[in-house]
């Protein structure tokens, strides 16, 4: 297994303004030190919004370009969920994740937030995603998909899950508590992005992103409300010793997934 060096940027986001949020997101990127993996948070080009065909975009659109280029420009993959339009004409929240050769990979949010109305606003994935990149395996998640346990059961399969959100500050004990639960339960690393400030529906984000290793422990986090970018590095050798050790996941009961 390999050594994976991760950067998650927590942003303040221009409510349903894409080119002004994709300029942000440059302005950042030209600052980072050398990376394996850019993290974005949920519909870091909009925000969270419910109005569907105002926002998303028509695949292949700007936001997906603009993650090409900036994979090919920092040699390095880049993930983050966009609001797209499919050829079906059903919208989705579509978390990408792409590699400097241009290699597209993307997981449609499974688990839509009723709370918001996101169920009525976007059709609802079928599976679950998992990428390789540069020697480990990323299960990609997007942030209500945290409160589902057996949807993100490590089955042998993963390293890393990434959970990308827009998760508000009301409920942030429940975004902590349930990161470090993922990793614990899971024996895999977990990088956990979220955003802050307010958006157009004056619901406050206070961030909280996080890099949790396998056991539970903070790799590195950023304090509440703050702006910049958190980076970490991902042993996937240690990961295996600890596993080889510790194989909790030999007495994990077995299930399906309708």
């Amino acid at each position: 297994m390999s050594v994976v060096t991760v950067s998650l940027l927590q942003t303040e986001l221009h409510w349903q303004q894409s080119a002004a949020n994709l300029a942000q997101f440059s302005q950042l990127l030209v600052t980072l030190e050398p990376t394996d993996l850019v993290v974005l948070p949920e519909m870091f080009s909009s925000g969270f919004s419910m109005q569907s065909a105002a926002i998303a975009e028509t695949e292949p659109g700007p936001g997906l370009a603009w993650l090409t280029a900036q994979a090919k420009a920092l040699n390095a993959a880049i993930t983050g969920s966009l609001a797209v339009k499919t050829a079906s004409g059903s919208y989705v929240n579509r978390l990408y994740f792409v590699t400097p050769d241009g290699a597209v990979s993307y997981y449609d949010k499974k688990h839509l937030f009723r709370m918001a109305g996101e169920h009525q606003a976007y059709q609802a994935g079928a599976g679950r995603v998992i990428v390789r990149w540069r020697g480990l395996r990323f299960c990609l998640q997007v942030c209500y998909d945290l409160r589902f346990p057996v949807f993100s059961r490590n089955r042998n399969d993963y390293d890393v899950l990434i959970y990308v959100a827009n998760w508000p500050a009301a409920r942030r004990h429940a975004w902590t508590s349930l990161l470090l639960a993922r990793a614990i339960e899971n024996q895999a690393f977990v990088l956990g992005v979220n955003r802050i400030g307010q958006d157009g529906n004056d619901i406050y984000y206070s961030g909280d992103s996080v890099v949790i290793d396998y056991q539970g422990q903070l790799l590195a986090s950023l304090n509440k409300g703050e702006a910049g970018v958190l980076r970490a590095t991902l042993d996937g050798n240690t990961l295996a010793q600890y596993r080889q050790v510790f194989p909790a996941y030999l007495d994990a009961d077995s299930f399906t997934l309708d």
